[in-house]
């Protein structure tokens, strides 16, 4: 009898109680916008690319809910049998200094979402054998020749995953939960007539004519502000210093950033700005893992979004320092 495997990044089917098992034995980690496992290293953006995350361990295929834990490090005080006492506990928190508090906070903005996919799969088009439903939650497969019809019933979630504050969900339904188990498990809430497989074909990363170079739609960035700039930081790993131009309009910044990884990646677009600025005061900077622009005002004005083609939030962004009460 076929039993489904409960391990964390894998889910398939098994009968061989001896078949390899390949899973992720940390839980994952959301944290600034990266997503990943706290057992290997790969971090992502989106929670499609996630999912994708290959495992990381390999062992035997399981029915329960506890995979082999990862191995805890030799050497800590705890593991050795000593427990702290209250009063070491007290003289701990009595010697450690005060947080401090931040000074100013960056305000996030998020990036743009990408064009939506299409809703159906190109006839033309062969589906490999096997091919999961490309739909969130659905875990529907194509098996090789079967029929198509409009009785398939996908039931998935259309919108995006949220995780705020411990909570975690769709934005396309009120249901809520706490554990990434159970989000995992929150049944979809729209019926389509058809799964979707293989779209219209097309790979969501595009790339340049005649070059392996990957073309990036977009990348997160957020900034901050002065009285007299925007600060603002688009996050790209391995920017090109010598090949990557940043060039200032009256109300908008040209960028072009190609990156030196060993499959090149390019952001190469227009931001369009909420205010005009000097052009001869605006400067950047290139960092290992962000390019960051500082943007002189023009005229002095608060800026509550940094691209002019972003929705206004109704938030107002207070600049400079508050006077005592």
């Amino acid at each position: 009898m076929a039993q489904k495997c409960v391990h964390q990044g894998c889910g398939k089917m098994y009968t061989d109680q001896d078949a390899v098992c390949k899973y992720h034995p940390g839980p994952p980690i959301f944290h600034e916008g990266q997503k990943g496992w706290k057992c290997c290293k790969p971090r992502v953006l989106t929670f499609d690319e996630f999912l994708e995350i290959e495992p990381c361990t390999e062992g035997k295929h399981s029915t329960t809910d506890l995979p082999p834990q990862i191995e805890k490090k030799t050497g800590d005080a705890t593991d050795a049998g000593a427990t702290p006492t209250l009063a070491s506990k007290l003289d701990d928190l009595a010697a450690a200094p005060p947080a401090r508090a931040p000074v100013a906070q960056a305000t996030t903005t998020p990036a743009p979402p990408p064009p939506p996919e299409s809703e159906d799969d190109e006839p033309t088009l062969d589906i490999p054998d096997g091919k999961g439903c490309r739909r969130r939650t659905c875990t529907a497969t194509y098996k090789k020749g079967q029929e198509r019809s409009d009785n398939e019933n996908c039931l998935h979630h259309p919108g995006a995953p949220i995780f705020h504050e411990g909570s975690k969900g769709y934005t396309c339904c009120k249901r809520r939960v706490l554990e990434f188990d159970q989000f995992m498990k929150i049944e979809g809430c729209k019926t389509s007539p058809r799964h979707l497989f293989i779209g219209s074909g097309q790979d969501k990363k595009t790339k340049t004519a005649g070059s392996a170079e990957e073309l990036l739609d977009t990348v997160r960035h957020d900034f901050y502000q002065t009285p007299s700039s925007v600060i603002a930081s688009f996050f790209l790993k391995k920017i090109d210093k010598d090949k990557a131009t940043v060039k200032f309009e009256g109300q908008a910044i040209d960028l072009d950033l190609p990156t030196t990884d060993t499959q090149p990646k390019r952001y190469k677009t227009v931001v369009p700005l909420f205010g005009p600025i000097d052009t001869e005061k605006s400067a950047f900077k290139i960092l290992g893992t962000k390019l960051e622009v500082n943007l002189y005002k023009a005229d002095g004005s608060s800026w509550p979004v940094l691209r002019s083609d972003e929705r206004l939030t109704g938030e107002i962004l207070q600049v400079g320092r508050a006077g005592r009460v």
